[in-house]
């Protein structure tokens, strides 16, 4: 592990690039002519008023699932269709939503020195970062981040953690446990709709050993959004993925039928997403998706994104109930913390990696 003790070039904050007043973007964040979004700008109309399905969940509580049959059958066509679909009525109060938002927005807007007591390394990735992937000379995104652990309880530590602003640490924790609940409640469905028990799916990510992350990312304004992307296209590499939005700024874009839909959030709503680690498990009955994001001129950009992970020493395979003679297991076993040390060295590559995990048949 000793290749990831550190960054091979100094950091630069993308945030400090932004406010400097430049005009242009340095060579290193310009995107190569095929992955620019500029491509896309003029979309295509018929994509104009195509959105990721939005589904409400009441129903779905930790009392249980009362959830109406057509609800659960919307649920696993999204799995299916999309890898992607919206949450409403999920359990978890929007003005607490606003808060923690606006907390790590405030956070993001503290002097540069105040953060940098945070600066981030890969070797945990925990902290505040502005890179992922450690190629010298690789092309960056248009991002700076924050990465912390919830689960397991020997990752957590407070002390990595923002002290400020005030109530920071409690909001993110409270945050954790919310996001916590609503995450083991959606495995649930998902579990039953690959026909399996309920309990069957988390039982893959290591039962109540499963891992749970949270990377807050801001997408500083930028000169010239043409050239550049905030994220790049990536799977994620985990098992679910909740995502609180921007409340005003659209920017995730999501792969269907090789065209860049840009997700238009719904008030409140949760962004959820399958992770590879799901894709592995379902023996491709459900499919992680390609995503990225654009930034804009005129306005920064704030998302929370959630990971709720396997335990990340346990090697993820196919459930056998889902292999059979007809479609045998398409991938071969690796533990996520082997899966997760691609992209920490090599940074957001489309889906290369787990199409490079497919079995040799």
């Amino acid at each position: 592990m000793n290749k990831l003790q550190d960054w091979p070039e100094p950091v630069i904050r993308v945030q400090s690039l932004s406010e400097s007043g430049l005009k242009s973007i340095p060579e290193r964040y310009i995107k190569p002519a095929t992955d620019r979004p500029s491509l896309n700008m003029e979309e295509d109309p018929t994509n104009m008023d195509v959105n990721i399905p939005i589904i409400d969940l009441t129903g779905l509580s930790e009392d249980g699932n009362n959830l109406p049959q057509s609800t659960m059958d919307q649920i696993s066509l999204a799995c299916r269709e999309w890898g992607f679909f919206q949450v409403v009525n999920h359990g978890v109060c929007p003005g607490f939503m606003d808060q923690v938002r606006e907390t790590w927005r405030s956070f993001f807007h503290l002097p540069m020195e105040m953060k940098h007591a945070y600066a981030n390394s890969p070797k945990t990735y925990e902290g505040y970062g502005s890179r992922l992937g450690i190629e010298k000379g690789a092309i960056l995104d248009w991002s700076d981040y924050y990465y912390l652990h919830y689960l397991p309880l020997t990752l957590k530590d407070y002390n990595k953690w923002p002290a400020s602003p005030d109530s920071c640490r409690e909001v993110i924790d409270e945050y954790g446990k919310e996001l916590v609940k609503l995450g083991g409640r959606i495995m649930k469905v998902l579990s039953i709709n690959l026909g399996l028990k309920e309990d069957r799916l988390q039982n893959a990510f290591g039962g109540d050993n499963f891992g749970a992350c949270l990377r807050v990312n801001f997408y500083p304004k930028c000169p010239q959004p043409e050239l550049a992307l905030g994220l790049s296209s990536h799977s994620d590499p985990g098992g679910l993925t909740l995502l609180l939005t921007d409340n005003q700024v659209p920017g995730l874009q999501v792969r269907k039928d090789d065209k860049w839909i840009t997700v238009k959030p719904a008030p409140h709503a949760f962004i959820v997403n399958i992770g590879d680690q799901i894709q592995v498990l379902s023996n491709a009955d459900y499919k992680s998706v390609e995503h990225r994001v654009i930034v804009n001129s005129d306005m920064e950009r704030l998302s929370l994104g959630f990971f709720y992970n396997p335990k990340s020493d346990i090697p993820m395979q196919p459930m056998e109930e889902l292999v059979s003679t007809d479609k045998p297991a398409l991938y071969s076993p690796m533990t996520f913390d082997e899966y997760r040390l691609f992209i920490r060295l090599k940074g957001p590559k489309g889906k290369s990696q787990i199409e490079s995990l497919h079995s040799p048949r």
